[in-house]
């Protein structure tokens, strides 16, 4: 969540465009009702979560959200995930090459902006 907003603060002062940041506390149930108010009022939507790009459950709010708000968007939805490896390593190092930074997200929201 503080990547997030951190990358939206980032590009808030760069560009001057509000983002808004949804904190899902639980995914089961998952509060569609809120997602689908944000896409409707913002238009976009980047999905940002530690889990693997594959497989992760970004790609089911993605698809949800495909199959409830396409009609909304103005991009395409953008998932911002940890790369598919077998496992996360120990090492802090190598730990910030596979979960998400906030320069990723922060590139994702301006290729979303950018659209």
């Amino acid at each position: 969540m503080k990547k997030s907003l951190d990358a939206a603060a980032a590009v808030k002062e760069r560009m001057g465009s509000a983002v808004e940041v949804i904190d899902l506390r639980t995914l089961n149930p998952l509060d569609m009702d809120t997602i689908l108010a944000s896409v409707e009022k913002t238009n976009r939507v980047v999905i940002a979560h530690e889990d693997v790009l594959t497989g992760g459950f970004g790609a089911e709010i993605a698809a949800r959200i495909a199959d409830s708000a396409l009609t909304f968007l103005d991009a395409p939805v953008k998932r911002v995930a940890a790369y598919d490896c077998p496992a996360i390593p120990y090492s802090p190092e190598l730990e910030e090459q596979i979960l998400p930074q906030v320069s990723w997200i922060e590139d994702a929201l301006m290729e979303v902006l950018g659209f």
